[in-house]
Protein backbone atom coordinates (compact mmCIF):
# COMPACT_ATOMS: atom_id res chain seq x y z
CA UNK A 1 0.00 0.00 0.00
CA UNK A 2 1.46 3.21 -0.88
CA UNK A 3 1.49 6.01 1.40
CA UNK A 4 -1.48 8.30 -0.29
CA UNK A 5 -3.09 5.12 -0.61
CA UNK A 6 -3.51 3.93 3.30
CA UNK A 7 -4.04 7.63 4.11
CA UNK A 8 -7.58 7.22 1.98
CA UNK A 9 -8.31 4.13 2.81
CA UNK A 10 -8.31 5.86 6.81
CA UNK A 11 -9.64 8.53 5.65
CA UNK A 12 -13.21 6.61 3.80
CA UNK A 13 -13.11 4.51 7.06
CA UNK A 14 -13.66 7.64 8.70
CA UNK A 15 -15.99 9.19 6.32
CA UNK A 16 -18.80 5.61 7.20
CA UNK A 17 -18.27 6.22 10.63
CA UNK A 18 -19.11 9.92 10.17
CA UNK A 19 -21.84 9.50 8.02
CA UNK A 20 -23.87 7.31 10.44
CA UNK A 21 -23.15 9.49 13.03
CA UNK A 22 -25.07 12.04 10.71
CA UNK A 23 -27.75 10.42 9.64
CA UNK A 24 -28.30 7.04 10.37
CA UNK A 25 -30.78 5.72 13.52
CA UNK A 26 -30.52 3.68 16.00
CA UNK A 27 -26.52 3.62 15.69
CA UNK A 28 -24.83 0.21 14.72
CA UNK A 29 -21.86 1.92 15.83
CA UNK A 30 -21.49 5.61 17.35
CA UNK A 31 -17.75 7.05 16.70
CA UNK A 32 -18.94 10.65 17.77
CA UNK A 33 -15.44 11.72 17.38
CA UNK A 34 -14.98 10.23 13.64
CA UNK A 35 -16.58 14.16 12.23
CA UNK A 36 -13.39 15.27 13.90
CA UNK A 37 -11.04 13.92 12.04
CA UNK A 38 -12.46 14.49 8.39
CA UNK A 39 -13.13 18.23 7.19
CA UNK A 40 -15.85 19.15 5.61
CA UNK A 41 -13.70 19.25 2.02
CA UNK A 42 -12.90 15.69 2.67
CA UNK A 43 -16.33 14.58 3.54
CA UNK A 44 -18.04 16.21 0.58
CA UNK A 45 -15.01 15.12 -2.03
CA UNK A 46 -15.66 11.43 -0.79
CA UNK A 47 -19.22 11.88 -1.16
CA UNK A 48 -19.45 13.35 -4.38
CA UNK A 49 -16.84 10.60 -5.29
CA UNK A 50 -19.61 8.38 -4.72
CA UNK A 51 -22.72 9.30 -5.76
CA UNK A 52 -20.61 10.39 -9.07
CA UNK A 53 -19.58 6.32 -9.03
CA UNK A 54 -23.25 4.95 -9.05
CA UNK A 55 -23.14 3.41 -12.19
CA UNK A 56 -20.51 1.05 -11.37
CA UNK A 57 -22.34 0.22 -8.02
CA UNK A 58 -25.59 0.15 -9.87
CA UNK A 59 -27.26 1.82 -13.23
CA UNK A 60 -31.19 1.12 -11.99
CA UNK A 61 -30.34 2.64 -8.50
CA UNK A 62 -28.99 5.36 -10.06
CA UNK A 63 -31.81 6.31 -12.74
CA UNK A 64 -34.02 5.73 -10.32
CA UNK A 65 -32.83 8.29 -7.36
CA UNK A 66 -30.72 10.96 -11.02
CA UNK A 67 -32.35 14.04 -9.36
CA UNK A 68 -31.37 12.67 -5.52
CA UNK A 69 -28.12 12.78 -4.54
CA UNK A 70 -28.43 12.54 -1.39
CA UNK A 71 -30.59 9.12 -1.57
CA UNK A 72 -27.73 7.61 -3.91
CA UNK A 73 -24.78 8.36 -1.65
CA UNK A 74 -27.17 6.88 1.37
CA UNK A 75 -27.75 3.89 -1.25
CA UNK A 76 -23.90 3.60 -1.80
CA UNK A 77 -23.11 4.25 1.81
CA UNK A 78 -25.29 1.39 3.59
CA UNK A 79 -25.90 -1.25 0.60
CA UNK A 80 -22.06 -1.39 -0.05
CA UNK A 81 -19.55 1.00 2.66
CA UNK A 82 -20.68 0.66 5.83
CA UNK A 83 -22.39 -2.65 6.73
CA UNK A 84 -19.31 -3.93 7.85
CA UNK A 85 -17.19 -2.02 9.19
CA UNK A 86 -19.90 -0.91 11.46
CA UNK A 87 -20.79 -4.37 12.83
CA UNK A 88 -17.20 -5.49 13.78
CA UNK A 89 -16.32 -2.67 15.24
CA UNK A 90 -19.00 -2.56 17.43
CA UNK A 91 -18.69 -6.48 18.29
CA UNK A 92 -14.99 -5.68 18.26
CA UNK A 93 -15.15 -2.89 21.42
CA UNK A 94 -18.36 -5.24 22.96
CA UNK A 95 -15.81 -8.21 23.31
CA UNK A 96 -12.78 -5.49 24.13
CA UNK A 97 -14.82 -4.14 26.86
CA UNK A 98 -15.99 -7.61 28.48
CA UNK A 99 -11.80 -8.48 28.14
CA UNK A 100 -11.17 -5.27 30.21
CA UNK A 101 -13.47 -6.43 33.17
CA UNK A 102 -11.80 -9.59 33.13
CA UNK A 103 -8.18 -8.43 33.38
CA UNK A 104 -6.85 -7.42 29.66
CA UNK A 105 -3.74 -4.88 30.56
CA UNK A 106 -3.23 -4.37 26.22
CA UNK A 107 -5.18 -3.52 23.07
CA UNK A 108 -3.34 -4.01 20.02
CA UNK A 109 -5.65 -2.44 17.08
CA UNK A 110 -4.06 -3.67 13.73
CA UNK A 111 -4.30 -1.37 10.70
CA UNK A 112 -5.60 1.07 13.45
CA UNK A 113 -6.06 3.76 10.99
CA UNK A 114 -8.57 6.74 12.22
CA UNK A 115 -9.38 4.74 14.91
CA UNK A 116 -10.83 6.77 17.68
CA UNK A 117 -11.77 4.18 20.78
CA UNK A 118 -9.02 5.54 22.59
CA UNK A 119 -10.34 9.12 22.85
CA UNK A 120 -13.84 7.65 23.35
CA UNK A 121 -12.73 5.87 26.61
CA UNK A 122 -10.68 8.77 28.45
CA UNK A 123 -11.26 6.50 31.96
CA UNK A 124 -9.33 3.97 30.44
CA UNK A 125 -6.09 5.77 30.50
CA UNK A 126 -4.36 4.48 33.50
CA UNK A 127 -5.65 0.67 33.62
CA UNK A 128 -5.44 0.07 29.50
CA UNK A 129 -2.25 0.19 27.01
CA UNK A 130 -3.12 1.05 23.27
CA UNK A 131 -0.87 0.07 20.87
CA UNK A 132 -2.33 1.00 17.78
CA UNK A 133 -0.32 -0.11 14.48
CA UNK A 134 -0.07 0.87 10.92
CA UNK A 135 1.85 2.40 7.81
CA UNK A 136 4.28 5.08 9.06
CA UNK A 137 2.23 7.36 6.61
CA UNK A 138 -1.34 6.68 8.11
CA UNK A 139 0.29 6.92 11.15
CA UNK A 140 1.80 10.64 10.46
CA UNK A 141 -1.55 11.94 8.61
CA UNK A 142 -3.67 10.53 11.89
CA UNK A 143 -1.43 12.76 14.63
CA UNK A 144 -1.98 15.76 11.92
CA UNK A 145 -5.77 14.81 12.60
CA UNK A 146 -5.74 14.72 15.76
CA UNK A 147 -3.58 17.97 16.48
CA UNK A 148 -5.95 19.65 13.97
CA UNK A 149 -8.86 18.48 15.85
CA UNK A 150 -7.28 19.49 19.40
CA UNK A 151 -7.47 16.18 20.78
CA UNK A 152 -3.96 15.60 23.16
CA UNK A 153 -2.52 11.85 22.47
CA UNK A 154 -2.73 10.01 25.95
CA UNK A 155 0.12 8.49 27.70
CA UNK A 156 -1.42 5.45 27.03
CA UNK A 157 -1.81 5.62 23.63
CA UNK A 158 1.39 4.26 21.38
CA UNK A 159 1.84 4.59 17.98
CA UNK A 160 3.58 1.50 16.21
CA UNK A 161 5.00 1.90 12.65
CA UNK A 162 5.07 -1.31 10.93
CA UNK A 163 3.61 -3.31 7.71
CA UNK A 164 2.29 -6.21 9.75
CA UNK A 165 1.05 -8.03 6.54
CA UNK A 166 5.26 -8.43 5.17
CA UNK A 167 6.80 -9.24 8.66
CA UNK A 168 5.58 -8.49 12.47
CA UNK A 169 8.04 -7.01 14.63
CA UNK A 170 7.72 -7.91 18.33
CA UNK A 171 11.08 -5.40 18.99
CA UNK A 172 9.04 -2.56 17.61
CA UNK A 173 5.94 -3.07 20.29
CA UNK A 174 8.37 -3.95 23.06
CA UNK A 175 10.08 -0.44 22.30
CA UNK A 176 7.13 1.33 23.05
CA UNK A 177 6.41 -0.81 26.39
CA UNK A 178 4.45 -3.91 25.20
CA UNK A 179 4.99 -6.80 27.78
CA UNK A 180 3.79 -10.04 28.63
CA UNK A 181 0.82 -9.18 30.01
CA UNK A 182 -3.09 -10.15 29.06
CA UNK A 183 -3.55 -8.74 25.91
CA UNK A 184 -6.61 -8.23 23.32
CA UNK A 185 -6.18 -7.75 19.43
CA UNK A 186 -8.01 -6.24 16.92
CA UNK A 187 -7.60 -7.65 13.17
CA UNK A 188 -10.45 -5.83 11.06
CA UNK A 189 -10.96 -5.90 7.53
CA UNK A 190 -7.49 -7.64 7.23
CA UNK A 191 -7.50 -11.27 6.67
CA UNK A 192 -9.19 -11.38 3.19
CA UNK A 193 -5.99 -9.43 1.90
CA UNK A 194 -4.00 -11.73 2.96
CA UNK A 195 -2.91 -15.71 2.12
CA UNK A 196 -4.38 -18.15 3.78
CA UNK A 197 -0.49 -19.10 5.17
CA UNK A 198 0.40 -15.25 5.84
CA UNK A 199 -2.86 -14.93 7.98
CA UNK A 200 -1.63 -18.49 9.96
CA UNK A 201 1.84 -17.06 10.27
CA UNK A 202 0.69 -13.10 11.46
CA UNK A 203 -1.55 -14.86 14.20
CA UNK A 204 1.16 -17.02 15.33
CA UNK A 205 3.69 -13.91 15.60
CA UNK A 206 0.65 -12.07 17.79
CA UNK A 207 0.30 -14.56 20.01
CA UNK A 208 3.94 -15.64 20.83
CA UNK A 209 4.85 -13.28 24.17
CA UNK A 210 1.59 -13.04 25.67
CA UNK A 211 0.21 -14.82 28.48
CA UNK A 212 -3.17 -17.76 27.78
CA UNK A 213 -6.51 -15.87 28.20
CA UNK A 214 -5.04 -12.87 25.45
CA UNK A 215 -7.48 -12.98 22.61
CA UNK A 216 -8.07 -11.76 19.42
CA UNK A 217 -11.26 -10.48 17.44
CA UNK A 218 -10.97 -10.37 13.29
CA UNK A 219 -13.08 -10.83 10.39
CA UNK A 220 -13.00 -13.12 7.73
CA UNK A 221 -14.62 -14.47 4.10
CA UNK A 222 -16.20 -17.54 4.20
CA UNK A 223 -15.70 -20.02 0.89
CA UNK A 224 -19.01 -18.05 -1.18
CA UNK A 225 -16.85 -15.16 -1.65
CA UNK A 226 -15.61 -15.08 -5.20
CA UNK A 227 -19.42 -16.99 -6.28
CA UNK A 228 -21.69 -14.82 -4.05
CA UNK A 229 -23.43 -11.65 -5.82
CA UNK A 230 -25.14 -10.25 -2.60
CA UNK A 231 -27.25 -7.67 -2.69
CA UNK A 232 -27.34 -5.60 -5.50
CA UNK A 233 -23.94 -7.32 -6.49
CA UNK A 234 -22.43 -5.88 -3.57
CA UNK A 235 -19.80 -8.53 -2.77
CA UNK A 236 -18.96 -9.07 -6.13
CA UNK A 237 -18.72 -4.87 -6.14
CA UNK A 238 -16.10 -5.38 -3.24
CA UNK A 239 -13.93 -8.13 -4.79
CA UNK A 240 -13.82 -5.94 -7.59
CA UNK A 241 -12.75 -2.57 -6.37
CA UNK A 242 -9.97 -4.42 -4.00
CA UNK A 243 -8.76 -5.68 -7.41
CA UNK A 244 -8.70 -2.43 -8.98
CA UNK A 245 -7.14 -0.77 -6.11
CA UNK A 246 -4.11 -2.88 -6.64
CA UNK A 247 -4.95 -4.85 -3.22
CA UNK A 248 -6.60 -7.93 -4.41
CA UNK A 249 -8.59 -10.30 -1.78
CA UNK A 250 -6.65 -13.14 -1.51
CA UNK A 251 -8.28 -15.65 0.88
CA UNK A 252 -11.11 -17.01 2.33
CA UNK A 253 -12.22 -20.15 4.26
CA UNK A 254 -14.45 -22.45 5.19
CA UNK A 255 -15.54 -22.33 9.16
CA UNK A 256 -13.90 -25.81 9.68
CA UNK A 257 -10.46 -23.94 8.59
CA UNK A 258 -10.53 -21.28 10.81
CA UNK A 259 -11.13 -23.60 13.17
CA UNK A 260 -8.23 -25.68 12.33
CA UNK A 261 -5.83 -23.14 11.54
CA UNK A 262 -6.40 -21.34 15.28
CA UNK A 263 -6.32 -24.92 17.41
CA UNK A 264 -2.73 -25.66 15.71
CA UNK A 265 -1.70 -21.71 17.29
CA UNK A 266 -3.00 -22.58 20.21
CA UNK A 267 -6.17 -20.65 20.13
CA UNK A 268 -9.98 -21.93 20.70
CA UNK A 269 -13.15 -20.16 19.22
CA UNK A 270 -15.14 -18.48 21.92
CA UNK A 271 -17.76 -17.05 19.84
CA UNK A 272 -18.37 -17.43 15.88
CA UNK A 273 -21.13 -15.12 14.12
CA UNK A 274 -22.45 -16.09 10.53
CA UNK A 275 -23.86 -13.40 8.25
CA UNK A 276 -27.23 -14.31 9.54
CA UNK A 277 -26.22 -13.92 13.37
CA UNK A 278 -24.56 -10.57 12.71
CA UNK A 279 -27.60 -9.37 10.76
CA UNK A 280 -29.76 -10.65 13.85
CA UNK A 281 -27.48 -8.75 16.46
CA UNK A 282 -26.50 -5.49 14.90
CA UNK A 283 -29.44 -4.60 11.42
CA UNK A 284 -32.56 -6.58 12.92
CA UNK A 285 -35.82 -4.51 12.13
CA UNK A 286 -33.96 -1.49 10.44
CA UNK A 287 -36.18 0.51 7.98
CA UNK A 288 -32.65 1.74 5.84
CA UNK A 289 -30.59 -0.03 3.36
CA UNK A 290 -28.52 -1.42 5.86
CA UNK A 291 -27.70 -5.32 6.67
CA UNK A 292 -25.13 -7.50 7.01
CA UNK A 293 -22.58 -8.67 3.87
CA UNK A 294 -23.49 -11.97 2.59
CA UNK A 295 -19.56 -13.67 3.01
CA UNK A 296 -17.97 -12.11 6.49
CA UNK A 297 -18.18 -13.65 9.80
CA UNK A 298 -16.27 -12.70 12.89
CA UNK A 299 -14.75 -14.70 15.24
CA UNK A 300 -13.32 -14.00 18.90
CA UNK A 301 -10.39 -16.80 19.47
CA UNK A 302 -8.25 -17.35 22.81
CA UNK A 303 -5.21 -18.40 23.46
CA UNK A 304 -5.36 -21.53 25.52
Amino acid sequence: MKQNESSLTSLVSAFGRAYHNKYDTPKIFDDFLANNLISEEEFSAISSNMINGIQFFNRDIGKKFKDDSEEILKWITQIQLSPTPLARSAYCEKVLLNEIRLGVKQYVVLGAGLDTFCFRYPELKSSLKIFEIDHPATQEFKKKKLEDAKLNIPNNLHFVSMDFTTKFSHQDLADEGFNNKKTFFSLLGVSYYLTKEENKDLINHLFANVPPGSSIVFDYADEKLFKEKGISNRVENMVKMASASGEPMKSNFTYNEIENMLEKLGLLIYEHLSPTTINELFFKNRTDYLSAFETIHFIHAVKK
